[in-house]
């Protein structure tokens, strides 16, 4: 996919994050900038250290060492519907603005309460798990599980509830008719596009996608991957997607990331990346070398 051309305003940044569980295992000195509407590729093998970045650039996983930057200079879904993430209850009770020169609406995600961190991962960023049974709540209905982000975020209108849940459901491909049918009875491939819509519903301004297409059928990955595509073009999506599947990388990111033993060893665009590899290990795993 190539890199949209105008350079858009910052989104996230990672200003040295590191994260270490011990020798080589987790990530260390990670720096970069997420510009709006642009999707970043972290890839990498298995232990590479880039589950543990996206955790960390996600708030749910505190650094050692490092900042996470989030920068809000467009009006949320969330605002737009009413919920203000700077409200009394999801607020620390230190002030807002952290030590960044003043610089407004941005935001350091681990200088602000643990409530807040939640707050803003449901209201404003998503998150698409691997497994979309961690993303999906199995007891209740698959109307419901679309819905139910947008009742965290205040509308409480049942024909409004149901219609976006038979729209989102029809937008990735899943049979409107079956909204009051448990996600338990849906293939994986059928669950990961429910947890998809559930995700997306809200129009977040960042998604967060750890091996969205992992586990499933090569034919199963096509169609989603095809879908997902679509969806981001369509929404203007920010995206960080971690990914073992070059295959993937190329097809979605604009950006790509290589990670080795917890550090980033590579890092430009993507069909540059993939297309004329510079380090010895990028090499590798173009090459199929290194096994994911």
């Amino acid at each position: 996919m190539k890199r949209p051309q105008l350079i858009r305003p910052a989104l996230l940044e990672a200003r040295n994050i590191t994260r270490l569980y011990g020798p080589k295992q987790g990530c260390e000195e990670i720096d970069f900038t997420l510009h709006q509407g642009e999707v970043l590729g972290i890839v990498g093998e298995s232990g590479s250290g880039k589950s543990t970045l996206l955790r960390v650039l996600s708030g749910l996983e505190k650094p050692d060492n490092g900042q996470v930057i989030y920068h809000r200079s467009e009006p949320s879904f969330s605002e737009l519907t009413g919920t203000d993430l700077t409200s009394p209850e999801l607020t620390s009770p230190e002030p807002a603005h952290t030590g960044l020169g003043g610089a407004e609406g941005a935001l350091d995600l681990y200088a602000i309460s643990e409530a807040r961190r939640r707050a803003l991962l449901r209201m404003e960023w998503g998150l698409v798990h691997q497994n979309p049974r961690d993303g999906l709540r199995l007891g209740v209905s698959a109307g419901a599980n679309v819905s139910e982000r947008l009742m965290a975020l205040g509308q409480r209108h049942y024909g409004n509830l149901r219609a976006a849940s038979q729209d989102w459901m029809g937008r990735v491909e899943l049979d409107p008719r079956r909204i009051d049918d448990a996600p338990r009875t849906f293939s994986g491939g059928m669950q990961q596009r429910l947890q998809i819509a559930r995700t997306l519903v809200t129009e977040p301004r960042l998604v967060f996608m750890d091996e969205p297409t992992g586990g499933l059928d090569v034919s199963v990955q096509a169609r989603l991957l095809d879908m997902l595509r679509t969806l981001t073009r369509q929404l203007g999506l920010s995206v960080i997607l971690v990914t073992h599947d070059l295959a993937v990388a190329r097809l979605l990111a604009h950006r790509l990331m290589v990670m080795r033993q917890g550090r980033v060893v590579e890092a430009g665009l993507t069909d540059q990346i993939l297309d004329d590899p510079q380090h010895d290990y990028t090499q590798l795993l173009v090459s199929s070398v290194l096994t994911p």
